[in-house]
This record gives structure tokens, sequence and C-alpha cells, in this order.
């Protein structure tokens, strides 16, 4: 079937529309321009997925395939102008498994996890993440850890399996103990189930603590620009002869040091800072002004 004359040539104003109206957009208007990074964001992991996964397969389902990963990922902060600076890499230890908790904050965390990421380590993510097309294949070969959240029992018989892996495979895992992506500038409640698993296989947890995006990322007010995020390794956390009833106050322990270094690095001037600061500085100001405490 062909087209007639006059759908060619509405074709070709639309494509000229678009060429115009495209640039016009990214220069004009702030949100415009973060739909489009976050699109090209998403749509280059997937195209990236898809140049992995057939060296992933030669391998098969094996968790040396996620440095596969790693190496084509690492570039994508470049693109977006992102400056990743590591501190405390040397707290990994050297050689024996174990728990990465890590703070959630967007997609975005993506960048920090491949800078820092150490060898035979692999996330344990959502299962929705099984069924994102290429990326999810991707993850399915480099032996990310998938688990359904809404059915626990499941999720505990995963967690269990994990940790015989850890012990028997020598692998690491990376957990974000929060459960969501939290964009408040802050970090949520860790759920337990990462602890759990670090005392049941009596191997160390190591937090790493990832700044503040807010001076160059920020989902609510629609912008992304370039900038700077510190990650911080923690010191490991050991694990050895405590039991499951231990579990509430070291999760509450961890979680009070990694906002603490949270709030550290945010309003250093490093990762986060300018935008952080100001908002701490302007809190201040109204407390001092209205006579209004910070409540918990």
């Amino acid at each position: 079937m062909e087209l007639w004359p006059g759908a060619w040539t509405l074709l070709l104003l639309l494509f000229l529309l678009l060429l115009f109206l495209l640039p016009t957009l990214w220069f004009c208007s702030p949100s415009a321009k973060y739909f489009f990074k976050m699109a090209f964001y998403n749509g280059w992991i997937l195209f990236l997925a898809v140049l992995a996964i057939p060296v992933c397969a030669v391998r098969g389902r094996n968790v040396e395939n996620m440095k596969i990963l790693r190496l084509m990922l690492l570039h994508i902060k470049y693109l977006y102008g992102i400056r990743v600076e590591v501190r405390g890499a040397h707290h990994f230890p050297p050689s024996q498994p174990y728990v990465v908790v890590s703070n959630h904050q967007s997609s975005l965390d993506l960048l920090g996890m491949m800078e820092v990421l150490p060898g035979r380590c692999v996330p344990i993510a959502k299962r929705e993440l099984l069924w994102a097309g290429s990326a999810g294949l991707a993850c399915w070969l480099a032996g990310v850890i998938f688990i359904d959240r809404k059915r626990t029992g499941d999720a505990i018989s995963v967690m269990s399996e994990v940790a015989q892996t850890l012990l028997t495979q020598d692998v690491r895992v990376w957990v974000f103990p929060e459960g969501t992506r939290n964009h408040n500038g802050s970090m949520l409640p860790f759920k337990r189930g990462a602890f759990h698993l670090a005392v049941q296989a009596q191997v160390p947890i190591v937090p790493i603590v990832m700044s503040s995006y807010q001076d160059f990322y920020c989902k609510k007010e629609r912008r992304f620009t370039s900038g700077r995020c510190q990650v911080r390794v923690l010191p490991p956390v050991p694990t050895e002869g405590l039991t499951p009833d231990d579990v509430p106050a070291l999760a509450d322990r961890v979680r009070h040091s990694m906002l603490t270094v949270f709030r550290e690095i945010s309003t250093d001037g490093r990762g986060g800072g300018d935008y952080l600061k100001k908002q701490t500085s302007g809190a201040a100001l109204t407390s001092a002004t209205w006579g209004v405490g910070e409540r918990n």
C-alpha cells in the first residue's frame, strides 16, 4: 500500500515540526529537559542491556557477568555531567562474603552503585524488574536476586537460600533496606530483611551512603542538571554472635550511622550540598523567625 503524495507532505511537515519543537522545548522548558533526560537514561540502559545479553549468555546465569554490566554502565555519568566521588573503598572486607546496605533515592543510584560495586556482588531487587525487557534479562544473567515483596513466605525462603549462597559461593549482596525510592532528601525507616540475612549468615554489614542528589536532580520539581555525588563506604559492622533478637537494634544502629554521614556529606559542599544547605538555612531561618522547633 503506497501513501498518496499529500500524506508524504504531511509526514515531512510533522518531521520538520519535531525538529523545531524538540530543541525549543529543550532550551526553554526545564520540565521538558527533565523528561527528555530521563527517557534517554532509561532507553539507553535498555539498549546497553541488549548489547550485554549475548556476551553474558556465554557464561549463562553467573555473578561474574555483573562485571560486564558494570563496564557497560560506567560511562553514563559522563553523558549527564555527574561527578561521582568515592571515599572509604578500603573498608570493603578483602576476602569474605558480606551484605552491603545503601540508601535509595532514585534510579540514578545505579551510577553510584556501578562506581563502587565490589567483585562478586549482586543486588537484591524486586521481582517486577525481571519483566523489564532487556534490562530484566541482563540482570538475571548477571545473577541479580529477585524477591516478591508481596509474598512474605517466598521472600523469607529466598533470603535463606541467599544466606547459603553467601557462604558457599563467596558472593556479596547489595540491599536497599528502605525498600523503595525516597525523594525527600532523607532516609526512610529500614526494613530488616538485609540484617536478618547478615545475622543468619554471620557475615559483616557494609553500609554505603550516597549523598543527596537535590542540587542536580529533583523528581518533584522536574529538575535534572549536572552535579556531584559523593559515595561513602563506612567501616563494616560485625554480626558474629548476634541472634535474630538483636536485629532491630542492629538495623537502628546502622541506619543512625548512615543518616549521620548522609547529612554530613550532603551539606559539605560536595554532592547535594548547595541545594540542601539552602533548604537547611531556610528552615533554620523560619524556626528562628516564628519560634517553631523541628519535630520528629
